[in-house]
C-alpha cells in the first residue's frame, strides 16, 4: 500500500487530481492550496461554481487552521464523538486560506476527518486538506463501490487509489456556523441536535 499512497501523494503534490476510498464512499480531490487544480476539479466533475466542496482534514489541529474556530460545543458535542467519521461539519472559513470556490463564494466551509487509514495517510504526507466530493459528475450517484466509478470520470484524473469504503452512505451534515445548529442531511451518523 505504501507505494500506491506515494504515487498519490506525488500527484497531489504536482497539481493532479485523484480519485479515492473514503469511509463512506469514493472522492475525488486536489490540494485546497492549489487554485489551479481546483478549477480543473470544478470542471472535471462539472460542479456549479456556486457550489461549496467539503474538504477533509487529518486531524482536528488541520481542521483549526482552515476555519476561524472551532467552538467548544462543536468539540464536545460533534467532533469527539464522531471524528474520525462519517460526520461533516460546516463552519466559518478562514477565508485567506480557503478558496472562494472551495467555499461556493461563501464564507463557511464543510470538513470532515474520513475514518480510512489510507486516505488520512495521503493528507497527512501531504500536509494539507484535500477536497473531498464524491467523485461522479454532478447530479450522477454516489459511488460507494469501485465498480459503481464512471470510466469517463476515471480517465480524466491522474490517479485512482483502489479500496473499499466500508460505510456506503453519504456523511451526515451539520452546519454549526449557525444558531441553532442546522442538520442539512442525515447521512450515516445520526444526530440529534
Amino acid at each position: 500500500m505504501e507505494t500506491k499512497i506515494e504515487e498519490a501523494v506525488r500527484v497531489l503534490n504536482q497539481g493532479g487530481i485523484i480519485i479515492f476510498p473514503t469511509d463512506t464512499a469514493f472522492g475525488i480531490g486536489c490540494r485546497l492550496d492549489n487554485e489551479e487544480a481546483i478549477q480543473k476539479l470544478f470542471e472535471v466533475r462539472k460542479r456549479p461554481v456556486s457550489q461549496a466542496t467539503p474538504i477533509l482534514v487529518c486531524s482536528v489541529e488541520m481542521a483549526k487552521e482552515y476555519v476561524l474556530e472551532i467552538p467548544e460545543t462543536v468539540i464536545q458535542a460533534l467532533i469527539k464523538p464522531f471524528w474520525p467519521g462519517a460526520l461533516t461539519v460546516v463552519l466559518k472559513a478562514n477565508i485567506d486560506k480557503v478558496p472562494p470556490l472551495v467555499r461556493g463564494g461563501g464564507e463557511t466551509v464543510g470538513v470532515r476527518m474520513p475514518n480510512h487509514q489510507t486516505i488520512l495517510e495521503v493528507i497527512k504526507t501531504v500536509g494539507v486538506p484535500v477536497l473531498g466530493p464524491s467523485a461522479n459528475f454532478h447530479g450522477d450517484n454516489t459511488p460507494y463501490e469501485f465498480k459503481d466509478l464512471n470510466p469517463k470520470l476515471i480517465s480524466l484524473v491522474d490517479y485512482v487509489l483502489t479500496g473499499e469504503c466500508p460505510v456506503k452512505k453519504p456523511s451526515t451534515v451539520v452546519d454549526c456556523a449557525k444558531s441553532p445548529w442546522e442538520i442539512l442531511r442525515q447521512g450515516a451518523i445520526e444526530v440529534k441536535i
